[in-house]
């Protein structure tokens, strides 16, 4: 099996679309119960399964940042209160 670099929207190599060895070397270490529909056929090539994946961006960027203390987000709250009570002074007047 070829060993390539595949973009989105760019097809998969023959070999890792018809051969078997690809689903047991490179997908079911990590997914074990995975399996191939072979009574759905692929639109573009017409073989037995649909060929595609999956880019998974959240898990290869997210970066977390954790929240802002509880005091400081509650004196945010409280100074919105004020400004918000302070407009409607103005519209009431």
């Amino acid at each position: 099996m070829s060993r390539a670099t595949l973009f989105p929207g760019q097809p998969l190599p023959a070999d890792v679309t018809r051969n078997g060895l690809y689903m047991l070397r490179a997908v079911r270490p990590y997914v074990a119960d995975a399996w191939t529909d072979r009574q759905t056929l692929d639109e573009q090539d017409g073989g037995i399964g649909k060929v595609g994946y999956e880019i998974n961006f959240n898990r290869m960027f997210f970066q977390y940042q954790p929240p802002r203390p509880l005091a400081e987000i509650d004196a945010e709250l409280a100074g919105v209160e004020q400004r918000i009570l302070e407009l409607l002074r103005e519209v009431t007047e």
